[in-house]
Order: C-alpha cells, then sequence, then structure tokens
C-alpha cells in the first residue's frame, strides 16, 4: 500500500508564497500520476495541478496558471506544489493524489490548510 503525507501549509499574506510537498511511502514502484486538488469551505473539491510520472505531461487549474508550479522528485517519492503570488481564494486544503498502478486505485493524503489572508 501506498501512504501520502503532505507538509507546508500555514497561514501566508496575500501575495506571498508557499511551497507544498507530499511524500509518498510503502510500495511506491507503482505510483504513476501525482497531483493536487483542494477544497474551499462551500466547494466542491477541484484539481490544483497534476504532474505525469516522467514529468512530461502537467496540468493546472485556469486560475492558477503563471502562479503554483507543480514537480516532482521520483528519487525521493516526492511532488511538490510551488504557490506564488496567493490570493485569498487560493485559501482551502490542499489534497496529495496519486495513481498506484499496482493497486490500480487513487491514494490521497490527509490533506494540509493553506490560508491566504487579504
Amino acid at each position: 500500500q501506498v501512504q501520502l503525507v503532505e507538509s507546508g501549509g500555514g497561514l501566508v499574506l496575500a501575495g506571498g508564497s508557499l511551497r507544498l510537498s507530499c511524500e509518498a511511502s510503502g510500495k511506491t514502484i507503482g505510483i504513476g500520476k501525482m497531483g493536487w486538488y483542494r477544497r474551499a469551505p462551500t466547494n466542491q473539491r477541484e484539481l490544483v495541478a497534476s504532474i505525469s510520472h516522467g514529468g512530461g505531461s502537467i496540468i493546472y487549474e485556469d486560475s492558477v496558471k503563471g502562479r503554483f508550479t507543480i514537480s516532482r522528485d521520483n528519487s525521493k517519492n516526492t511532488v511538490y506544489l510551488q504557490m506564488n503570488s496567493l490570493k485569498p481564494e487560493d485559501t482551502a486544503v490542499y489534497y496529495c493524489n496519486a495513481y498506484d498502478g499496482l493497486s490500480e486505485l487513487e491514494v490521497w493524503g490527509q490533506g494540509t490548510l493553506v490560508t491566504v489572508s487579504s
């Protein structure tokens, strides 16, 4: 089984930056695509960004394009989300996601809260 643990959330002023990290552990050999989702208090969970295993395919939600950057280090089984120019509307719980090809299941982290204050 694969477990995901996020870190890096917190409180930041509008215009500031945060870097989220998500480390996978367990049977990580089958991990493929990884991504970040978020859920604001009154919204449904939405995809923020995703990255293929090799990093050649990256997708961003429209509102974060040009501000957020997703990357991964497969040697560390870790995916990152660099968030710049943060806005109050980016406030949400951010969840790490990974597709485990061995179990053919989506795996989720516990979430990390990002609060952007104006």
